[in-house]
């Protein structure tokens, strides 16, 4: 039951992360939205989940996992309900941004519900069933979302999450009260680093979709100070956030943290920029475009159980680094996509990229986990998606920040079509060259004893 309501979790919150990526061409036409304005629709969400995952985290081992996953379906069912009925562009943006709260209680008490209600002989196995369903809301979003917002509207789809969340609400309510896991309280709650890190890592976030414009610069600079003193606090820190001697005892926690953090950063953005051009250069509607777009996720759930169970008989960092080289091959056939590439070629590359999804994500995560004490998972499981929420920010930060260079900020006419796929593949072509970088760093082994 654990590992059910934990899945369902994962998959409502990626479900809604990749459907509203199809619906945005519609809500930029009802709106009158820029393509940098509507790429706020789907990185407000995000950018709140980065910048509280580790202050929530923190306080979910001390006061309950169970119960602050319980917290986050709460939040999750009402904005939802909330984001339908938005009147304006600007509260349809606020909604999201609270909405991100959901997510980022869903990311860190999830993986480390499963990981405790499981022995160390079969974790691999749940952690891939989990990954599945995670990737299942990934690949019925685009399809079950463009079906629903081409017959029905952007907003219904909204207004079917929510109901979704109200079933994995009463799930945990009813079945699940008697079952908790959280940590001794050893100090006070890192306050003052709870500020530091989410005020530093707005300012990074936020600055990076600004860029080239100079308060982009200025946010971006500020923040990485911020976040070089946030880590120097953290080393002082009598209950840290996050715990910096993890990553200087342990070179595969701190390398494939950096891993997963490449292969988000180079890939999350994929589908919001392949959205755009099948519907703007290809002239496809949101529920055809979400039948091309699901070839390639249908793959990622197809193929994450079985990653798992390689990665509990082999090393996980070798499965995890074939799955970053398929992600290169993938990423670099998409970059050259143009306004007659063949479909089939485009789909046999999704799929490819999907293969590779589903090789690195399950056994990065058993990496990460199988490389610390079972009283730290809750830690590794907060930083690891740190890691994931920051790499999927800045992958839209470079998506918009092409777009803004290549397109500009005001709403998208015909005549920027052209554009708008000179964008999508300078992207996918800085995305690859990232995912070769990651490919070294998923390899790194122990130190030699």
């Amino acid at each position: 039951m654990v590992l059910a309501v934990a899945t369902m979790g994962g998959f409502l919150v990626t479900f809604m992360t990749s459907a509203i990526n199809i619906a945005l061409p519609l809500i930029g036409a009802e709106f009158h939205m820029s393509a940098v304005t509507l790429s706020w629709i789907s990185l407000s969400y995000i950018l709140v989940a980065g910048a509280t995952l580790l202050p929530l985290g923190r306080i979910a081992d001390l006061y309950g996992r169970m119960r602050f996953f319980v917290y986050g379906m709460i939040i999750f069912t009402v904005f939802s309900f909330a984001s339908a009925f938005a009147p304006t562009a600007g509260v349809l943006l606020a909604l999201r941004a609270v909405h991100g709260l959901s997510l980022a209680l869903a990311m860190v008490t999830a993986t480390a519900l499963v990981i405790l209600a499981y022995p160390q002989e079969s974790r691999g196995r749940a952690l891939g069933l989990n990954v599945a369903g995670i990737y299942l809301g990934l690949t019925l979003g685009p399809v079950l979302g463009g079906l629903i917002i081409h017959n029905l509207g952007w907003r219904s789809l909204f207004i079917v999450v929510g109901a979704l969340g109200l079933v994995n609400l009463a799930l945990p309510l009813w079945k699940l009260r008697g079952i908790e896991w959280r940590e001794p309280k050893s100090a006070r709650f890192d306050f003052l680093g709870s500020v530091i890190c989410a005020v530093s890592l707005t300012a990074v976030l936020l600055g990076f979709s600004l860029l080239p414009d100079i308060p982009g610069v200025i946010l971006v600079a500020a923040g990485i100070a911020g976040l070089a003193v946030f880590l120097w606090w953290e080393t002082h820190a009598a209950d840290p956030l996050l715990h910096v001697d993890l990553l200087r005892r342990s070179r595969v926690f701190a390398f494939s943290n950096a891993a997963a953090l490449i292969n988000y950063s180079a890939t999350f953005a994929m589908v919001f920029l392949m959205s755009l051009y099948l519907q703007y250069n290809r002239g496809l509607n949101p529920q055809t475009a979400g039948f091309v777009l699901v070839t390639g996720t249908f793959v990622q759930a197809a193929f994450s159980p079985l990653a798992g169970r390689l990665a509990d008989r082999f090393q996980a960092r070798y499965v995890a680094s074939v799955g970053m080289a398929l992600c290169v091959l993938g990423l670099f056939g998409l970059s050259f996509v143009g306004t007659t590439t063949p479909y089939s070629y485009i789909i046999v590359m999704l799929c490819v990229l999907g293969l590779g999804f589903a090789f690195f994500s399950s056994p990065i995560t058993h990496a990460v986990m199988g490389s610390v004490e079972k009283r730290q998972v809750g830690i590794a499981s907060a930083t690891l998606a740190m890691m994931r929420i920051v790499g999927q920010n800045m992958s839209m930060g470079v998506a918009t920040l092409v777009l803004a260079v290549e397109v500009g900020r005001q709403a998208i006419q015909p005549a920027d079509y052209p554009r708008v796929l000179s964008s999508v593949r300078v992207s996918l072509l800085i995305f690859t060259v990232l995912c070769l970088v990651g490919v070294g760093s998923s390899l790194v082994g122990p130190r030699r004893r």
